[in-house]
């Protein structure tokens, strides 16, 4: 699967996980694994939803070439969700899958806070945190935590080559053993430094 379909397919599951979110759950408390390594405050389900809105928010300008600068830094700030989250997440969803789709040039640099890339290398930093966010959120909503199997093999093909690389810069954290006869999931996960 190419790098911009990946991409929309792990975005839009994404956002079908966040459909099936409850009214009561958005205060619920996100394990830490979700908030991110090595910080321990507390993160409410709406927070972690409204920083996936956040990131998905910045990709039209982003793959058009634009710096957080020239796109207006303050420019997402501030709850994104509002009084409809389910509805604004799938909008921010739905404007970045189009602006992806549209993506003319995968050698265009990519400007992130962390770094400059191609648009082919950085459509891998954002879809990841997407594709493997489906399960987290899953996992955490106590919700079924079998991802579509392409976005499985999506993820296992373009992670597998260059995890090591990924994991010695810390995006994550050391593999998880899992049986040689797993399935395709529970090998993505083990390698990705989760328990499946």
């Amino acid at each position: 699967m190419q790098e911009k379909e990946l991409f929309i397919l792990a975005d839009k599951t994404l956002m079908t996980v966040v459909n099936k979110i409850q009214d009561s759950q958005w205060g619920m408390e996100m394990p830490l694994s979700l908030v991110g390594a090595g910080k321990q405050e507390k993160v409410t389900l709406r927070e972690t939803i409204n920083y996936h809105a956040y990131d998905d928010a910045w990709v039209p300008d982003m793959m058009l070439g634009k710096t957080m600068e020239e796109a207006g830094k303050d420019k997402f700030k501030g709850d994104l969700l509002a009084d409809s989250p389910k509805e604004n997440f799938a909008n921010f969803v739905e404007k970045a899958c189009a602006a992806v789709e549209q993506l003319d040039d995968l050698e265009r640099i990519i400007h992130f806070s962390y770094g400059d890339y191609p648009a082919r290398e950085a459509l891998k930093h954002i879809t990841s945190f997407r594709g493997l966010r489906v399960y987290d959120l899953s996992k955490a909503l106590g919700l079924d935590t079998n991802m579509p199997p392409d976005l499985v093999k999506g993820l296992w093909e373009m992670l597998s080559p260059q995890i090591e690389e990924w994991r010695s810069f810390g995006v994550f954290p050391k593999e998880v053993k899992v049986p040689g006869n797993a399935s395709l999931q529970d090998k993505l996960l083990g390698m990705t430094g989760r328990h499946p």
